[in-house]
């Protein structure tokens, strides 16, 4: 209700304003703001480009896993070469003409880390000979050779397994980072938001405090053509008359300046004209701190982030242990080769061609280097994990800290409230004493300033509580006002 009637009288205020302004204003309240941020800043935008690399990175190493199709061809080879046979003692010349192209399938094998292949090589060549003075010798040939190979490493780390968890624990710490984002973007755009309300209030005391002067000004006026006071209080008079125009003129500038920062945050084009509708008013909210700590412990996302910088740091160390590690390497293939003048009888007399390979890599000295690389990546693994005990103590601190404010900042909204009561009575009783002549220009003036100070004063206790409680919402992934845990937005 409260709100409405907000909207209401901030709507009658822009209906008294010419046409032109009015429609050029787009009214915002903090809902709007927070949905127009979520849309267009900066920061969001960028958040989710770095979680669309990672994703497609992701999306990129899973589809590598799967089986890849490739096409070779040599569609004209030429060669000529003159040399020497050393068991004969001649020389001879040699032309080869061919075409040829290579057919693959392979597969790798995300549990042992290899890969299987499926190849077929067709061709077509062309070779001449002529020894010395003798007759050329030719042949032409069609081949095809088909064959099943299967690389295997022994011995040593699965590097596609490694691989794919990194890159989807890289996903994961994005999407957790996009979601602090989006939090952060929260509680910004909330202070930014307030600070725009605040300008907003300041231009408006001070427009009342440049009207109740310039009334001062026409009575002590007033009062000094008909000798009443001294011309001393007119001189006064002007002064706080001037200061109270200049403060009208410096607080239109800070709220400007206020709604140029606000706009860049929320992304909305910086030449666009914006007012702003709050209810700055703030119910005390019951925090149990117990229950707060646990709510942060058990939900707050950066603990999850450390949990991966350990596991990321674990994963380096199992590929510096295999630097300069004992492991081997297991090559198998099978398969036929055929070949014949005739394209139709290539295999009429296939040849088998199985091969085997095994081979080892056995380290003998590295001067300690493997050894010292991976005492760096367990120091690493360490550090890492204080850490995560450190985050832990403080987001504890954190939650403390603002539980504390929250408590402080209830009872300065006591003491703001009271101190404006009594300055709005204060200030009337000696506007009426000015009046009547009981007083002097300077000493109202004191009074006015008091009173502008005690009406900010108690809207700033007020925005400064929504914004601790707000705080202790993203500290701790729980809402006190509704009572319920926060469901974040992780993108899947």
């Amino acid at each position: 209700m409260k709100s409405m009637l907000l909207k209401i009288r901030l709507l009658i205020v822009l209906c008294l304003l010419p046409g032109s302004f009015l429609f050029a204003q787009q009214i915002l309240d903090l809902e709007k703001a927070l949905g127009i941020a979520m849309q267009n800043s900066p920061d969001i935008r960028t958040s989710l480009l770095s979680l669309e690399r990672a994703q497609q990175n992701l999306n990129a190493q899973k589809a590598s896993l799967k089986s890849r199709f490739s096409l070779t061809v040599d569609p004209f080879t030429f060669s000529r070469n003159r040399s020497l046979d050393d068991f004969t003692s001649q020389w001879y010349t040699s032309e080869s003409y061919g075409s040829s192209g290579t057919f693959m399938v392979s597969q790798p094998i995300l549990w042992t880390d290899g890969t299987i292949s499926l190849v077929n090589r067709f061709g077509w060549q062309y070779n001449k000979s002529t020894v010395g003075a003798g007759a050329a010798q030719e042949n032409r040939s069609f081949s095809n050779n088909l064959y099943l190979s299967l690389t295997q490493p022994l011995f040593t780390y699965n590097s596609t397994q490694l691989n794919l968890k990194s890159l989807e624990l890289s996903l994961e710490n994005t999407n957790l980072s996009y979601a602090m984002q989006k939090l952060n973007i929260e509680k910004q755009v909330t202070q930014y938001f307030y600070n725009v309300y605040m300008s907003q209030m300041s231009l408006e005391i001070a427009q009342a405090e440049y009207e109740n002067t310039s009334t001062n000004y026409e009575i002590t006026q007033n009062k000094v053509e008909a000798g009443l006071s001294a011309r001393e209080e007119l001189y006064q008079s002007e002064l706080d008359f001037a200061t109270a125009e200049s403060s009208v003129e410096d607080a239109k500038v800070s709220l400007e300046n206020a709604k140029d920062i606000f706009k860049q945050l929320i992304g909305m084009d910086i030449y666009e004209e914006i007012t702003v509708i709050a209810d700055p008013e703030a119910q005390e909210v019951a925090v149990d701190l117990d229950n707060a700590i646990n709510y942060g412990l058990n939900s707050r996302m950066e603990i999850r982030q450390r949990e991966i910088e350990i596991e990321n740091s674990q994963f380096s160390l199992i590929q510096t242990k295999g630097n300069n590690e004992f492991k081997g390497d297991l090559s198998l293939s099978v398969g036929i080769i055929g070949n014949d003048e005739s394209f139709g009888n290539v295999y009429d007399n296939p040849t088998k061609n199985p091969s085997v390979s095994l081979s080892f890599n056995v380290p003998i000295w590295d001067w300690g280097a493997r050894e010292s690389q991976i005492k760096a990546a367990e120091a690493t693994i360490a550090s890492n994990e204080i850490n995560l005990e450190q985050e832990k103590i403080q987001i504890v601190l954190d939650i403390r800290s603002t539980y504390r404010s929250l408590q402080n900042q209830l009872r300065q909204i006591a003491i703001a409230q009271k101190s404006e009561e009594n300055a709005q009575l204060t200030y009337v009783l000696n506007q009426e004493r000015y009046n009547n002549g009981d007083l002097t220009g300077m000493d109202l003036s004191l009074y006015q300033t008091q009173l502008s100070s005690a009406k900010k004063s108690y809207a700033q206790a007020l925005i400064d509580y929504k914004i601790e409680l707000l705080n202790l919402k993203v500290q701790t992934l729980y809402d006190f006002e509704k009572k319920e845990a926060l469901v974040l937005d992780i993108i899947q």
